[in-house]
């Protein structure tokens, strides 16, 4: 089997990966579409000593598991949790002190013509959502996160700090909030493509500091201090970023100005399949390229090109 394999901090295309088999209650499915995403970058760099096939964004058929499922169009929620600890118990799957991440934690991921996945983590997608477009469904099931984890009045000023691949999800699903949203990056390119409803503007020009939420995304301790000036007294500061290394933080002020810190990662599969079905938020602009499987290191060096949004490896 042909996969990204990575190792060592050395990645590269192998084509003698042994064909995955499924355990009790998971399904194979063949891989059609995958996402690359700025973690995969990170896993390359060295965060969290990954080994194994990298990817966890994906549509793909299913060819092994229950007759409901056979040869239809999953998408799948990337951390298989135990389901039995207490932890899982208390609903917190997420959590589980036991679990495997695809392709970041113990489990191979997607860039690879197969994988397997519990079952219980598999969502049909409806025929009218396009493959490449469905593909998005995990980190938009992100940004949804935040709506479950902090209240958005309609009235809020918010501010999304970063214009990447997340970044600009975070703010079209912020936007059907209609609250007073603005964005900031570094990227004039990624910047024209914020909606045009969101005020965005470059991180040099933007001074104000009466934020109600913002949500920082940019992955870097520079982005982080932005976010933070930018909040007023009780304001409330969303994490999206996972961050290479340590930084200082200044606990002081946070404590001084009495800031509500969230930390945010994976979110509902099933919201997220509901607003690609409504098909009013436009994806199709943040796709900027498509490999094939065999093309995958090509696609991995574009993908790291400053301004370039959504690589996406087409393997239908």
């Amino acid at each position: 089997m042909t996969g990204v394999w990575l190792e060592n901090g050395i990645v590269a295309l192998r084509h003698d990966l042994p064909y995955p088999s499924a355990a009790e209650g998971e399904a194979v499915i063949k891989i059609l579409c995958a996402g690359i995403c700025s973690t995969d970058h990170s896993l390359i760099a060295g965060m969290m000593s990954y080994v194994g096939v990298l990817g966890h964004e994906f549509v793909g058929l299913v060819e092994e598991g229950p007759k409901e499922l056979l040869n239809k169009r999953v998408v799948g929620e990337i951390v298989a949790a135990c389901r039995q600890c207490a932890t899982c118990k208390q609903g917190r799957t997420s959590h589980c002190p036991y679990r495997t991440v695809l392709g970041i934690t113990n489990r191979n991921g997607v860039f690879a013509e197969y994988i397997t996945l519990p079952v219980k983590n598999l969502y049909l997608l409806p025929d009218s959502i396009p493959t490449e477009i469905a593909t998005f469904t995990e980190p938009l099931a992100a940004a949804v996160q935040i709506l479950k984890q902090v209240e958005i009045e309609y009235d809020n000023k918010v501010l999304v700090v970063g214009s990447g691949k997340l970044a600009q999800l975070i703010a079209r699903v912020l936007l059907l909030k209609g609250c007073n949203l603005h964005c900031t990056g570094r990227n004039p390119r990624t910047l024209a493509i914020f909606p045009k409803n969101a005020k965005a503007c470059h991180v040099d020009d933007m001074y104000a500091n009466d934020f109600d939420v913002v949500v920082e995304c940019t992955g870097n301790a520079a982005g982080f201090d932005v976010a933070r000036r930018a909040l007023r007294p009780r304001g409330t500061l969303v994490l999206k970023s996972t961050y290479p290394g340590t930084f200082a933080v200044d606990l002081t002020r946070l404590v001084v100005d009495e800031i509500t810190v969230v930390g945010s990662r994976c979110g509902p599969f099933s919201s997220a399949i509901e607003l690609l079905a409504l098909g009013n938020i436009d994806l199709d602009i943040l796709i900027d390229q498509r490999f094939q499987l065999n093309q995958a290191m090509n696609a991995l060096r574009m993908s790291q090109n400053p301004g370039i949004l959504k690589v996406l490896l087409d393997m239908q």
